[in-house]
């Protein structure tokens, strides 16, 4: 199992975030945001499947309830190539919960064992679920314990439990990342009781409470930390072997970036992943400025613009970026 992963994160770990921090870091289990089984069957699979294969290995994580539909959407992803598939049982949106997936399914263990029970049946790749530790009153560890035990029976490899419960009623998304408490004692008392390998996620924000988190949990699940600070957090691979440095890296993603403008990828979403690349970092307002510029006023059907970019970023002081 990898020791590190970086969660799923509508509108963050899209395919071409995924292609930097693969570079980055060397060794994470990276996630694809959550697909819903409606938008696979019903829409676009090559748009919501298709990534580059230095991305590998590659989590699809899947929403939806229906065994049957969860089963045409695993297999489609085994053809596209990710390694594991992932059952999002955590996320709290009203969008979500409206379809009656996400942490809505938490209430319904037996449910969500039939939906892996399936999956794992239909896949030779690894079913994992994504969960918290509670949602709404369903929030004692013995309802926990009662679900991590009945998707292990299914067949569930390992679980990814977010140390906090969810509110579906009274928070929205992003205070239910921040509002409950994170309850770690909760995820590593459910360690002691199950055989059930378990992921530890939720607040962590620095790399002494990653290896503190290590010693208790066989891998830990970074968020927004990955996110809002790549390069402090990607810190940890400096030394890695296949970790080219900083420069080079950027080099390789802004031809990237070119291939990606000649198949018709929106120039904003592929400088997204750089926004907060140099947090913290002196100068790293006027990367975000060059970004935000070249983003609303580069011609990019000439070229000229993303070329004139890309030979300003050499001229940078990159050095003065990189975290010794």
């Amino acid at each position: 199992m990898h020791q590190i992963h970086i969660a799923p994160m509508m509108g963050y770990t899209h395919r071409h975030f995924r292609y930097l921090m693969r570079r980055f870091c060397p060794e994470v289990l990276l996630y694809s945001e959550m697909v819903t089984t409606g938008a696979l069957l019903h829409g676009d699979v090559k748009r919501h499947l298709d990534f580059d294969t230095t991305e590998a290995p590659v989590v699809l994580q899947l929403g939806g309830h229906d065994p049957q539909s969860l089963v045409r959407c695993a297999r489609l992803g085994q053809d596209y190539g990710y390694a594991q598939i992932n059952l999002n049982v955590g996320c709290p949106s009203s969008r979500v919960q409206e379809g009656g997936i996400g942490a809505c399914l938490f209430k319904s263990p037996q449910l969500v064992a039939s939906c892996v029970q399936a999956m794992v049946d239909a896949v030779s790749i690894p079913v994992t679920v994504k969960c918290r530790i509670g949602v709404d009153d369903h929030d004692t560890f013995e309802h926990l314990f009662n679900f991590c035990e009945a998707i292990q029976r299914a067949g569930c490899r390992f679980v990814v439990v977010h140390a906090r419960k969810a509110w579906l009623g009274g928070l929205n998304p992003k205070q239910n990342r921040t509002v409950p408490p994170l309850r770690y004692d909760i995820v590593e008392h459910l360690t002691t009781k199950i055989g059930l390998p378990v992921v530890l996620n939720g607040g962590i924000q620095c790399h002494e409470a990653l290896d503190k988190h290590l010693q208790l949990f066989p891998a830990v699940m970074i968020g927004r930390w990955a996110c809002s600070d790549p390069l402090g957090f990607a810190q940890r691979f400096d030394q890695h072997p296949s970790r080219l440095p900083t420069a080079r890296i950027l080099d390789d993603y802004f031809a990237y970036v070119d291939r990606s403008l000649s198949r018709g990828e929106r120039l904003s979403f592929l400088l997204q992943p750089l926004q907060a690349l140099f947090h913290g970092q002196p100068g790293a307002r006027s990367w975000r400025k060059s970004l935000n510029s070249l983003t609303h006023h580069a011609n990019v059907s000439s070229g000229r613009s993303l070329s004139s970019f890309i030979e300003m970023t050499k001229r940078l002081p990159i050095d003065q970026f990189i975290r010794g």
